[in-house]
């Protein structure tokens, strides 16, 4: 992961406001490559403010070795590369005490691939934990909105909670001004039964 100009990507290159606590990279450059079929996949995404997510602007394949596949080299899957670089995008600042420093979201991410810690998720679950929730519910929206992942899911597997109290959530962390900027046309709308 890099920025457009090929340093290391950190969380001072996330430069743009998104949501009420986040900040995110205008674009990345990230490579991917796959052993198996000898094919080096690069992909240069910008932030598109109107669609309110990363897109792919460049895709660039090549062979890494003599033997490769063929079929693959001219079949790009560029949604897993942008959904693997996306977290690395993405900053939050985070309190303790009178402390405060800022994260990215891969900072955050579990070595079981979960986003939000285990006593984060028991905290923001609780009844009345409207603000903890709304801090919670905008990461993980902001996670999958920008990759093109469905949210709603997302929200669901990461708080273990149904869909339908995820879609709860995303509509009243919305309507408390939470989600600004941030939109997905993925999956099921929150909402819908």
């Amino acid at each position: 992961m890099t920025t457009l100009d090929g340093q290391p990507m950190s969380a001072e290159h996330a430069t743009v406001p998104i949501g009420a606590v986040l900040h995110i990279a205008p674009a990345f450059i990230a490579t991917a490559i796959d052993d198996d079929s000898g094919i080096e996949t690069t992909i240069e995404a910008r932030f598109a403010s109107d669609r309110g997510r990363y897109v792919p602007m460049t895709i660039v394949n090549r062979a890494i070795r003599e033997e490769f596949d063929e079929l693959r080299l001219r079949h790009t899957a560029p949604q897993a590369i942008v959904q693997a670089a996306v977290p690395h995008c993405i900053t939050l600042t985070m309190q303790e005490g009178s402390d405060s420093h800022v994260v990215t979201i891969s900072d955050l991410t579990g070595s079981e691939g979960r986003i939000l810690p285990p006593w984060l998720v028991e905290a923001v679950t609780k009844r009345g934990a409207k603000d903890e929730r709304w801090d919670a519910i905008e990461v993980l929206y902001a996670t999958a909105a920008l990759a093109s992942l469905p949210p709603v899911k997302l929200i669901s597997l990461e708080l273990d909670v149904p869909e339908r109290t995820a879609g709860d959530w995303i509509q009243k962390s919305r309507a408390a001004g939470r989600l600004l900027g941030l939109k997905s046309n993925v999956g099921r709308p929150a909402g819908e039964s």
